[in-house]
Order: structure tokens, then C-alpha cells, then sequence
């Protein structure tokens, strides 16, 4: 009985085809990248101000060791540090993700663990709006596996 399997070699060429042609069209508007810039807070004891960001996008303060992201209608302000040991993570935007710069963990926008050796999520401060600006409490931190309802709960909807 003839079967309509496709061979490996032909298997090989058509993945090898569709991978070009998702290359060449681009990624989904969710995955594309997203700009990153520098900015600086206005402190006030344990709380930095940020401009809210009005389009996705990734903010790193270096200074405070905040990243402060506006991904699919929410705004979250993450440590600049891997949970794993504490390496610096940085955003790639090629890739639409962080990734530590010690042991490659990767971590979505949202800051969601997806590979590598750290065993959970970046680590979010507690956020709140206040008009145009966000403000992020960096004398605290929700780390995932502590307090997930925090961590979860620690975004700003707009």
C-alpha cells in the first residue's frame, strides 16, 4: 500500500524552506523587537519615578539596577540582576528576551524564566502609576517563588 511520507532529506528541505521564509517576513508583532534605552529615576528614599512609557519597550536604569519594560499592555519594573547569581541580564532585542550574561538563562519580556540554570522568574519590585510616571519601591522585591501572588500583581495595566 503506497504511503505519501515525506523522507527525511524532504523533511529537512521543507523545514530548512520555512525557516528561511519566516526569516525573511519577520517575526510576529508580539516576538518582533522591542526598543531599548537608558534612563535615569527621580529618587525619593526607597521609591524611583519613571516616565510611563507610552509604546513596548525596555528601559534600563544602571544606576538603581531597574529594568523597567512596557510589553503587551502592561509596564513591570524588574532587578537588573539574574536570581541565579546575580549576574547582570541583559535585554536582547534580536531575540525579544533577557538573558544573564554569566549562564544564559533566558527570560521572556515579562520577565518569565524559559531556559537555563536559574530556578525561577527575574525578580519584579512593586509598582504603582501615579499619573505620567511610574513608581517603583526598590526597597522591596517579589521573587517568584516566595511570593508568586506578589510577583504576579506586580504590573501597572495600560
Amino acid at each position: 500500500m503506497p504511503c505519501d511520507r515525506t523522507s527525511r532529506r524532504g523533511f529537512l528541505q521543507q523545514g530548512a524552506c520555512g525557516m528561511f521564509t519566516m526569516a525573511a517576513l519577520g517575526l510576529p508583532g508580539s516576538v518582533s523587537a522591542l526598543p531599548v534605552t537608558e534612563i535615569e529615576a527621580q529618587a525619593s528614599g526607597g521609591e524611583r519615578r519613571y516616565p510611563l512609557p507610552t509604546v513596548d519597550g525596555v528601559s534600563i536604569d544602571r544606576q538603581a539596577q531597574v529594568i523597567i519594560v512596557r510589553h503587551a499592555g502592561k509596564v513591570y519594573a524588574m532587578s537588573l540582576v539574574c536570581p541565579h547569581e546575580n549576574a547582570a541580564v541583559r535585554w536582547l532585542p534580536r531575540d525579544g528576551r533577557f538573558q544573564c550574561s554569566k549562564h544564559t538563562s533566558r527570560y521572556t519580556p515579562e520577565g518569565t524564566f524559559t531556559s537555563g540554570r536559574a530556578t525561577r522568574h527575574m525578580d519584579r519590585f512593586p509598582v504603582r502609576r501615579d499619573g505620567a510616571q511610574v513608581v517603583v519601591s526598590v526597597d522591596r522585591v517579589f521573587q517568584s517563588d516566595r511570593n508568586p501572588e506578589g510577583w504576579t500583581a506586580a504590573a501597572v495595566v495600560v
